[in-house]
């Protein structure tokens, strides 16, 4: 769409209306995009189109429509964190990653649905309802950048921005049959945030294809002063074409994360074959993991203070299962702060010898399929109890507390047709090397090619 729009070969004001039509059209059934702004949409559409006429120089992105999170701050257009409390809230400035979004030239036509201030991994609230998958209505879309993923399988716009701090961008992408990358801690500074040095909640890109969303996170990622833990890697380093050799490449199997989470047996059937696609392609693939000891009790310990940190105000205002996360927090001493931030650097230090040995790992995305939308989260995964909303996300926080980069690609369909992603784990800070391997997957495989039947 970039290269027809710079070749004139279709206005932006075509793109942007063909897109605002596709919403009209199915969205009644998936509910992704709640927020619309089709007038100013088009009236960017004409400013692109009249800077491309006049030979201006023009972004990446030009041109290209896209709904944002509704966690991510836009101005002029309201921004509800899913949450009663900011039903009305309309932000004076852009926030940091939309600010470089529609720097690029990309036109803004709404923002996408997400749980109550992005708790949990399934997309509904009070203000806007739930989310419905695309390839089954019955079903979660994921979440937190649920509206996002679900928008991007129905065609409702090309590329999203989304956040992750326990597998936001790669569960919904898993169940959605889209792409989603958690970029590495610093690769996409955020700005304004409450607590800059803090490193477990990232943001990064969503798009149907990897190439798509390395795209993306050329705009996304660069450095900035205002973020303290911003990387120095320009942005252009993912602009690159993502081809890449993978004869000899050490990839480690972890179906299981070594025994570390339950996973459905109809997840691990989908993703059985991934194996053999990658030895054909020259990989020397065996089972293998990173000790992941003390993952869990990091990313709950650090996830519970920041909840009470950023959210404690609110605490009596939100839903119950994120005021319960505040009061974890709230219970917290400095031991237990000092002890999570200490297996937090055991767990680093594991995982980076582990890829001395390793190039890249593979694992589930989510330990299940796309699960009932009338469920708050699933209770059990194969016959094992999971009575805590984030005990069946553990496949995606355990990596998030590890600070990796983590790509989640299409890799297959459950008997019912329900989408399933394969976890593409790169080395600490090996951003690129992970889109490239789950690009050369994506090639030999073509799973993102099926489409939901809307």
């Amino acid at each position: 769409m970039a290269r027809a729009l710079r070749a004139r070969e279709v206005s932006a004001r075509e793109l942007v209306t063909a897109h605002l039509e596709q919403i009209e059209e199915v969205d009644g059934r998936v509910n992704a995009v709640v927020t619309r702004v089709p007038e100013r949409a088009l009236a960017e559409a004409d400013a692109a189109d009249a800077r491309l006429a006049a030979g201006d120089p023009v972004g990446p992105l030009h041109g290209l429509p896209i709904a944002h999170k509704d966690t991510h701050l836009t101005a002029g257009i309201r921004t509800t964190f899913g949450s009663p409390l900011l039903v009305d809230f309309i932000p004076d400035a852009d926030e940091l990653v939309i600010e470089r979004i529609r720097g690029a030239g990309a036109i803004t036509i709404g923002k996408t649905n997400v749980p109550e201030f992005a708790a949990g991994s399934h997309t509904f609230n009070p203000v806007f309802g739930t989310t419905a998958n695309p390839y089954d209505h019955s079903r979660s879309a994921g979440g937190s950048s649920g509206g996002a993923a679900a928008a991007l399988a129905a065609g409702m716009h090309p590329l999203a921005d989304g956040s992750d701090m326990g597998g936001s961008l790669r569960n919904p992408a898993s169940f959605c049959n889209v792409v989603g990358l958690r970029p590495s801690p610093g690769r996409v500074p955020s700005y304004p945030s409450a607590l800059p040095w803090a490193t477990m909640g990232v943001q990064g890109p969503m798009a149907r294809t990897v190439a798509d969303a390395a795209l993306l996170l050329s705009v996304l990622a660069g450095p900035d002063p205002r973020s303290p833990v911003s990387l120095d890697v320009p942005g252009s380093t993912f602009a690159a074409p993502l081809d890449r050799d993978l004869t000899g490449l050490r990839v480690a199997w972890a179906p299981t994360l070594g025994g570390a989470v339950t996973v459905d047996p109809v997840v691990t059937a989908a993703l059985a074959p991934a194996a053999a696609v990658f030895a054909d392609l020259g990989a020397h693939i065996e089972p293998a993991c990173p000790d992941l000891t003390g993952a869990d009790e990091v990313f709950r310990t650090l996830r519970a203070w920041q909840f009470a940190a950023t959210m404690g105000p609110r605490r009596d205002r939100v839903k119950a299962a994120l005021a319960a996360n505040i009061d974890d927090g709230r219970r917290l001493t400095g031991d237990d702060l000092a002890r999570a931030e200490l297996a937090r650097a055991a767990l680093f230090h594991r995982v980076r010898a582990f890829f001395g040995r390793y190039d890249v790992l593979l694992a589930p995305v989510s330990q299940v399929p796309p699960f009932d939308a009338a469920l708050e989260h699933p209770v059990e995964v194969d016959g094992v109890p999971h009575p805590h909303y984030l005990d069946w996300m553990a496949s995606a926080y355990l990596i998030s507390a590890a600070g990796l980069p983590a790509l989640s690609v299409p890799a297959g369909f459950t008997p019912d047709g329900l989408p399933v992603g394969l976890q593409v784990v790169g080395p600490p800070r090996g951003d690129l090397l992970a889109l490239q391997v789950g690009h050369a997957f994506e090639q030999a495989t073509q799973v993102g090619l099926r489409r939901p039947d809307l």
